[in-house]
């Protein structure tokens, strides 16, 4: 870390722990002729270490100076650095020799909408492995009935079978933040070829919930349901039908959005999505 002063505005907390950082890349367990994607290197404690398993790697990175300091560490036929804000990122464009490999240790203040933009490239993507705030993989990984079960698991779960590995105190990093952070796996649920997607080829769908026949819809329905959390469905869903649609569909107006599973959603969303179609 000598010679670079961690920056609040970008959320960065480097990772210091040999141990942690072996167990992060032994889980992503990267092999020659991956493609693999890394955001946010910072001062290259995975990148070495994926590096030693691959012909070549690429980052992600927004700050300059980090970015300069990569340059001159290692050469552009092992590591293509991507310069900017991996919020804007298109992690399509990198698909065209495989399914991707994504990794890397996010900044606490941009995890859930990174999360949700990284969710548009399930489809071109093999598993994600990432270190963040223990709370959000909390909810990420959180069942239906919870306090943690939320937007967050509801959208995720639908795109991703997710399991949280192991635990990351925050003497792992420098400086230590003042939580406890988690290193999540996800893998994204893909079955059969749809045409017309922008990102890739795999239609998502979650077994267990079906596939939503209106994604945008979808998105919409969950967002509305865990606007107001305390609220029962009966008034959070009412641009939707509220209680007409809940009563239709064996779900008491009075219920709230934890206690639904992500199949209840999808259900839900595509009652309304016929309906739609009807009307045209």
């Amino acid at each position: 870390m000598k010679g670079h002063q961690p920056r609040k505005r970008f959320g960065q907390n480097f990772l210091v722990s040999p141990g942690i950082i072996r167990k992060i890349v032994d889980a992503v367990a990267p092999r020659a002729g991956d493609t693999v994607v890394e955001i946010g290197p910072g001062l290259g404690a995975l990148t070495e270490p994926l590096l030693d398993r691959l012909e070549h790697l690429h980052v992600v990175e927004i700050d300059r100076d980090l970015i300069e300091r990569l340059r001159q560490r290692f050469p552009p036929e092992r590591l293509t650095i991507h310069a900017g804000d991996a919020l804007e990122f298109d992690f399509g464009a990198l698909s065209s020799s495989g399914l991707l490999k994504i990794v890397g240790n996010l900044p606490y203040n941009i995890s859930s909408p990174l999360l949700f933009h990284l969710a548009e490239y399930a489809a071109v993507v093999s598993e994600m492995h990432f270190m963040l705030q223990k709370e959000v993989v909390d909810r990420m990984v959180a069942a239906p009935g919870g306090g943690d079960y939320g937007r967050l698991s509801v959208m995720l779960q639908y795109r991703y079978s997710m399991e949280r590995l192991f635990i990351v105190p925050p003497g792992s990093f420098n400086p230590a933040p003042k939580v406890d952070s988690a290193v999540v796996r996800m893998i994204p649920l893909k079955v059969g070829v749809t045409e017309g997607n922008p990102h890739g080829t795999g239609e998502m769908k979650c077994p267990a919930a079906g596939t939503a026949a209106d994604p945008e819809l979808f998105a919409r329905l969950v967002k509305a349901a865990f606007s107001q959390r305390r609220k029962m469905l009966r008034n959070t869903l009412k641009e939707f039908g509220g209680e007409a649609l809940l009563e239709a569909q064996g779900f008491a107006p009075t219920a709230r959005a934890e206690t639904l599973a992500v199949a209840d959603f999808v259900r839900l969303a595509n009652v309304l999505a016929a309906q739609q179609t009807q009307t045209k």
